[in-house]
């Protein structure tokens, strides 16, 4: 059975792991002290050209969302995303279990609008009562989003410019920050990224670690004591050297030119770019076999199958169904990641031809 199912249904990349094995027999510090973990902190405000961030490795993007929502909310605020935010839909109400009220905007293809918040924001403060109302304090969004769409850089500028003028931070959700960064549609960078918000994450688990997220504060900018908070939410790696290691290997550059990319590229990037790639051709498969495709240049593919076609496919490749269109069609997600091979994709490719 060859499986498309999600990209962290493998372990880690090869290079990660020798990491973890080449450093397991060394001891050291924990909590964040290790030093792989500054060490791959130093390599990532490089990357991000960010010589002030204030980096934390927490251990995955749930407790990543509820913890820095409610580290940067008070008791009595709320956070802003779309319908189909992750925070919103399959997160099991961490959010709405630290107390604080979701606020919903529509999404449009998976992504929020400047013009919606910009609305949302002035009939808000429009209302004579509004604070008897829960107080927007936080603005969410994924990239790429849900639906594997992309922001371009003038909207995120302009959702950015928004949360400054009503003083709420923009938190982005990087669950899986390579995809979005290496498709085809972005027209911006990490420091550019870095620059247009207030705090982000670099995904892990969803891009080649075991597990493992990134918190970017960019400007030296984390909430108080926020090692503290991390810790009670339960999301504090004692064996920080976890993460660190694993960030540590992400971070560095390859040793020789690959595809390419420079020599002085983090993995990340190339990891990225390869799930990016296989995307790409599997998309192309479908297309070929005028099978309806929705529209995203990430590693997430969306697929409109009929039911039959969903029960004769499953006899030898896994993924996902979405969500019914009608009676008939359903969604269907394909996701490729660093260890989608040619192979797989040539044995998605039989599979189709037997449809």
């Amino acid at each position: 059975m060859i499986s498309f199912e999600s990209d962290y249904n493998n372990g880690a990349h090869p290079d990660v792991l020798r990491r973890l094995v080449e450093t397991n027999a060394q001891q050291s510090q924990s909590y964040g002290f290790d030093e792989w973990s500054e060490s791959a902190r130093k390599k990532i405000r490089e990357a991000c050209q960010c010589p002030d961030a204030d980096i934390y490795f927490l251990v995955g993007g749930t407790q990543t969302n509820a913890t820095v929502i409610d580290g940067v909310l008070t008791g009595y605020e709320g956070v802003i995303t779309v319908d189909t935010g992750h925070i919103n839909v399959h997160e099991s109400g961490a959010v709405e279990a630290c107390g604080h009220k979701i606020i919903i905007l529509p999404s449009h293809d998976g992504k929020m609008s400047a013009d919606d918040l910009q609305d949302f924001h002035t009939r808000f403060y429009a209302d004579p009562v509004y604070e008897h109302m829960v107080i927007p304090g936080i603005v969410y969004i994924t990239f790429p989003t849900e639906l594997g769409t992309t922001y371009t850089a003038s909207e995120i500028e302009r959702i950015y410019d928004l949360c400054q003028q009503y003083d709420v931070p923009l938190f982005i959700d990087g669950a899986r920050l390579g995809y979005g960064l290496m498709s085809s549609t972005c027209d911006f960078d990490l420091p550019w990224l870095a620059r247009h918000c207030d705090v982000f994450y670099i995904g892990g688990t969803k891009v080649g670690a075991l597990c493992g997220e990134a918190v970017v504060f960019p400007r030296n900018n984390a909430p108080r004591h926020f090692f503290n908070i991390i810790k009670q939410h339960g999301a504090l790696l004692a064996k920080s050297r976890l993460a660190g290691v694993q960030f540590d290997a992400l971070f560095s550059p390859l040793s020789t030119v690959v595809g390419g990319f420079p020599a002085n590229t983090p993995l990340y990037f190339y990891i990225a770019r390869h799930a990016i790639d296989m995307a790409m051709r599997l998309r192309q498969l479908f297309i070929e076999r005028g099978i309806p495709v929705k529209d995203s240049p990430s590693n997430q593919q969306f697929v409109v199958l009929t039911n039959d076609k969903i029960q004769h496919l499953r006899k030898t490749i896994a993924f996902e169904t979405w969500e019914p269109l009608d009676t008939d069609r359903t969604l269907c997600r394909f996701v490729t990641s660093w260890a989608t091979t040619e192979a797989d994709i040539e044995a998605l490719s039989k599979a189709l031809k037997c449809l």
